[in-house]
């Protein structure tokens, strides 16, 4: 079987920058400053670009190849950076998150699961979310006997505000296939992200 390409662009809607900087303005007036001011004067536009930033994932093609040689152990990609926004505050959240699979057919380009996670991130989040949106992913377009995603992230709107709980960090995962359904797999992958089950 040859290279196979899937590509993936994301859907969602187009940012308006100028309405979005005209909402900066407004919340900084509310928030009782002057976004005419010296210091503040091109704040409104730096942060409806920075938003859009992080709230737009790059399109990207998944890039899979058959697995000639029937590789069958588990695939784990760790320690991948993440970083998302949180939904309630408009705050980020930021961590590492452990993507593994067990291959079916085909195998993966190892960039993609880095690229699979972005996809998902670079949205208004919750973790628990996150986390099941790329295993869900991955199970349906990569067909795999199993996956595994583990995300571990601060949320700055648990530590800079509210009970102010500096480094503590929230661990999720969504666990698919023989990973979710056969005990020593599932250790064998909790054990290999380094997250106790």
């Amino acid at each position: 079987m040859p290279l196979r390409h899937l590509g993936v662009v994301h859907d969602r809607d187009a940012v308006d920058l100028h309405a979005a900087e005209r909402a900066v303005a407004d919340l900084l007036r509310a928030l009782g400053k002057d976004p005419s001011s010296e210091h503040l004067g091109d704040t409104p536009r730096r942060v409806a670009k920075a938003y859009a930033e992080m709230l737009q994932p790059r399109d990207f093609q998944l890039t899979t190849f058959p697995n000639d040689e029937g590789y069958d152990e588990l695939v784990l990609a760790k320690s991948i950076p993440v970083q998302s926004l949180c939904e309630h505050h408009l705050l980020p959240f930021r961590g590492v998150a452990h993507v593994g699979y067990l291959p079916g057919e085909r195998i993966l380009g190892l960039s993609k699961l880095a690229r699979v996670v972005e996809l998902f991130a670079r949205d208004l989040q919750v973790q628990e979310r996150l986390t099941k949106q790329v295993a869900d992913w991955l199970q349906e377009h990569l067909a795999p006997k199993g996956v595994g995603v583990v995300i571990e992230a601060e949320h700055l709107c648990m530590s800079l505000r509210g009970v102010r709980a500096t480094g503590a960090l929230t661990v999720t995962s969504s666990l698919h296939g023989l990973l979710r359904e056969e005990p020593k797999t599932r250790q064998e992958f909790f054990a290999l992200t380094g997250v106790s089950a």
